[in-house]
């Protein structure tokens, strides 16, 4: 008789949603990953939480820890009880820079605790728990499928649908010291808009996905254009205009802020490390301290890795 898994080791990706215009309705997996074992402890075990990494002695490391809570919640969907548990995450997503850290940590945990019960939710299961849990769909939708994504909510269902990104294509990332909650970032967004911004954007986001589909990459600078949320979000971050700016001259095919930010994307093909320099640059002499990285889009949402005694397989 097989022994039950009581180890399981996953990534989940960093992600950016909107990609300009598409507020709440697209999200992209990023080649940047957090790392989560998880043991099972013996009956009658205090939880246990070490975060490593992005958000060392800052988030709680308790049962109270996001990733925990998640798998509290697959468990208790399950009505199963949730067994006294060990997490080690391992984190290299930044917090609080619209890169979709806790999105992260909710995928991750979904996917360990749903090994653990042999997979007994779908993929689309997991990301109507990680939506309830996360409030919005966006970057959970890329986090547990991976690639780009469409999602729509119709009526307390979520759709979604892949986007075909072309391979050669990668993310310049300008990842600034400063951090903006998402809470801030939504604060500042106006509860009505004009019908010409709405048509501005509806029709750009069309355009985007068009032009990832279709590889036509001379499409994307009109592309990730936005008037929904980037313009009032320059009130609390003003110096993303100039970086903008910046990455566009360097080269970019088209720039946006990532999620809520701080951190700006710009996508291209072959300038990656002249947009990278620039946007640095730019980003220096307007008085922002931060850091670039270079990555690439990626099919993979959060999946398993080997752990000794385990084999790894797909998320569901």
């Amino acid at each position: 008789m097989e022994e039950p898994v009581t180890t399981v080791e996953v990534r989940a990706p960093a992600t950016t949603a909107n990609l300009g215009p598409g507020y709440d309705c697209l999200g992209m997996a990023l080649d940047l990953w957090n790392t989560l074992t998880v043991e099972v402890l013996p009956a009658g075990s205090e939880p246990a939480v070490v975060v490593l990494g992005e958000g060392a002695g800052e988030l709680e490391a308790d049962a109270q820890n996001l990733t925990y809570r998640a798998m509290e919640f697959l468990f208790n969907e399950a009505d199963v009880p949730l067994p006294p548990l060990s997490l080690r995450c391992n984190n290299s997503i930044p917090l609080s820079r619209g890169m979709g850290s806790s999105a992260a940590a909710i995928s991750g945990g979904l996917v360990a605790a749903n090994w653990l019960l042999d997979n007994v939710f779908s993929q689309d299961d997991l990301l109507e728990m990680a939506a309830t849990i996360e409030g919005h769909p966006d970057n959970v939708a890329a986090a547990i499928h991976g690639g780009m994504r469409l999602v729509v909510m119709n009526d307390d269902r979520l759709y979604t649908a892949p986007i075909r990104v072309p391979a050669d294509m990668q993310a310049v990332l300008f990842i600034p010291e400063r951090r903006i909650a998402t809470a801030d970032a939504r604060r500042v967004l106006p509860d009505q808009i004009p019908i010409a911004d709405a048509v501005y954007n509806m029709s750009r986001t069309a355009l985007l996905v068009a032009s990832m589909e279709s590889d036509r990459p001379e499409y994307l600078n009109i592309a990730t254009q936005d008037r929904l949320h980037q313009p009032y979000r320059q009130t609390i971050f003003p110096q993303m205009k100039v970086i903008f700016a910046a990455a566009q001259a360097a080269g970019a095919l088209g720039v946006f802020l990532s999620g809520s930010g701080s951190t700006i994307l710009a996508l291209t093909r072959d300038r990656a490390m002249t947009v990278a320099y620039e946007m640095f640059d730019a980003a220096r002499l307007a008085g922002v301290d931060g850091r670039v990285e270079v990555t690439q889009p990626t099919d993979l949402g959060a999946h398993f890795i080997d752990v000794p005694g385990n084999e790894s397989q797909d998320a569901a």
